[in-house]
C-alpha cells in the first residue's frame, strides 16, 4: 500500500521560504530503521512521522537525514497544518501529539497556528573549546539547555554575517548552536540562526524549538513576555513567541508545497 508524504513550508506563508518538512500519516507504528531511511530520502532537515491514537490524538516522531529527534517545532506546525487542510482534523479541533518531549498541541487561529511547546531555558555556561574560531566571532553571552548552545553576539549584522566552520562546529558535544541578537526595528524584537552540523544539518532555516530556548532567555533580557522573532537564514522565517511560566506558545503560518506517494 502507498502512503501519502505531503512536503509544507514551515513559518512561512509563501512556498520557498521558512523551513520545509516533510509530513507522513502512518495507519500503524512502523520500523525506525525504515522511518530513518525515508528521512534520509527526503533529505529535508526534518521528517515527521504520526499515527493515530484509538483514544485521540496521534503519536509523533521527528527525523532529520541522520538522527531522531526529541523535540522539532517546523516539523510539528507542518504536520498540524496537514492535518486540517486534509480533513483529518475539523479546523475548529486543537491538533494533539504525544511524543518524546511529553503532550504537544496545536490550534488554528486566524491563520496562524499556536502551538504550545515546553520551555527550555538556558543557563550560563562556560563557552565550549574552538566555539568562537567555528563562529568566527566572539560572544557576548553563552548559556546552554538541554538540547543546545545558545550564543548572543553584538548586533543583528553580525548574525546574519555568520559563516562558520562547520567542521569545527561538529566538534562541540550538543545537538546545535543558536546565534541571536536583539532586533529592535522593523516590528522585530530579536534574530537568530541555528546551526546543527552534529545532527547533519548544517543550518536549519527556521528553528521552533530553539525558540522554546530563545524565548525564557529575551524575556529576561528585554523583560516582557511576548515577541517577533526572524530566523535570518537564507530562506528566513518569522516566529511569534509567548512565555507563558513554564511553556511557550510558538505561532507561525505553514503552505503545502508538494504532495507524492512512497510506493511500497
Amino acid at each position: 500500500m502507498s502512503l501519502t508524504i505531503t512536503q509544507v513550508d514551515a513559518f512561512t506563508s509563501e512556498p520557498f521560504g521558512g523551513n520545509p518538512a516533510a509530513v507522513c500519516l502512518l495507519p500503524a507504528p512502523a520500523d525506525v530503521a525504515w522511518m530513518q531511511r525515508v528521512a534520509r530520502e527526503m533529505n529535508l532537515s526534518e521528517t515527521a512521522f504520526l499515527v493515530r491514537r484509538e483514544a485521540g490524538g496521534f503519536d509523533l516522531r521527528w527525523f532529520t537525514p541522520a538522527i531522531e529527534v526529541d523535540l522539532c517545532g517546523h516539523a510539528t506546525l507542518a504536520s498540524a497544518h496537514v492535518l486540517w487542510e486534509e480533513g483529518h482534523l475539523p479546523p475548529d479541533a486543537p491538533a494533539v501529539f504525544h511524543t518524546r518531549s511529553g503532550r504537544l498541541s496545536a490550534e488554528l487561529r486566524g491563520g496562524w497556528i499556536e502551538m504550545d511547546f515546553p520551555a527550555e531555558p538556558a543557563q550560563p555556561a562556560p563557552a565550549p573549546d574552538g566555539l568562537a574560531a567555528a563562529l568566527g566571532t566572539e560572544p557576548a553571552y553563552v548559556g546552554r539547555n538541554r538540547f543546545d548552545y545558545l550564543v548572543e553576539v553584538d548586533t543583528r549584522s553580525t548574525v546574519e554575517r555568520l559563516a562558520p566552520d562547520f567542521t569545527r562546529l561538529a566538534g562541540i558535544d550538543t545537538r546545535g548552536i543558536i546565534v541571536t541578537a536583539g532586533a529592535e526595528s522593523d516590528g522585530l524584537d530579536f534574530v537568530s540562526r541555528f546551526f546543527a552540523p552534529r545532527t547533519g544539518i548544517d543550518e536549519d532555516p527556521v528553528t521552533g524549538s530553539a525558540h522554546c530556548c530563545l524565548g525564557p532567555y529575551w524575556q529576561s533580557r528585554l523583560g516582557r513576555d511576548t515577541f517577533n522573532a526572524l530566523q535570518v537564514s537564507e530562506r528566513r522565517g518569522l516566529v511569534k513567541v509567548a512565555v507563558r511560566d513554564e511553556r511557550v506558545i510558538l505561532s507561525g503560518q505553514a503552505v503545502t508545497v508538494l504532495r507524492g506517494e512512497l510506493l511500497p
